[in-house]
């Protein structure tokens, strides 16, 4: 079963990142959750997202669509990152939510578990034709994931030792 997991927005993560000591330690305790999910084989993918200000929404009215440009006001609607995690149920993915460090350090940190439908769900309102649709465009999907990946660990393998180059240093970006 696949679960989306979302990091929910507080108003401090929408002001940006800040690298303070509590998000320092936050990130070593996220990093050691997520390398017990990945041992475990359940994390799929994970991202923190940036905040609303860098976002658009899209708006649909019948046929017409409009740009939204971020900010967005409601902070308890955002959502500051995710994970796509493949569990058993839904109890196993409560299991590990409630393992997971607080997102959110120094405040409410709320996770939202959510079950992603599967086609089968969608099977008594689907033609034919359209479940063909999708399933050829969810293998392509899966062709192109291959595709990427293949490629690069052929190369690494035929790839002859070059003779090493000496490279200037890069230069310190100035800090903001």
């Amino acid at each position: 079963m696949k679960v989306l997991v979302f990091v929910k927005a507080t108003p401090n993560s929408e002001k940006g990142l800040v690298f303070d000591e509590q998000f320092k330690q936050m990130f070593t305790e996220m990093g050691k959750f997520n390398e017990q999910l990945v041992a475990a084989g359940i994390m799929q993918e994970a991202d923190g997202l940036k905040p609303s200000s860098a976002g658009k929404r899209i708006k649909f009215s019948g046929n017409h669509a409009s740009v939204v440009d971020g900010p967005f006001a409601e902070t308890k609607e955002l959502v500051a990152g995710y994970w796509v995690w493949n569990v058993k149920s839904m109890d196993e993915a409560v299991e590990w939510a409630k393992r997971c460090p607080n997102p959110m350090p120094g405040e409410e940190g709320v996770l939202e578990l959510r079950p992603t439908n599967t086609l089968e769900d969608f099977a008594e309102m689907m033609t034919p034709e359209q479940r063909d649709l999708f399933e050829r465009a969810s293998k392509e999907m899966e062709r192109q994931k291959k595709a990427k990946v293949k490629p690069k660990a052929k190369a690494k393998a035929k790839a002859k030792p070059k003779a090493k180059v000496k490279r200037k240093p890069a230069r310190a970006k100035a800090k903001k």
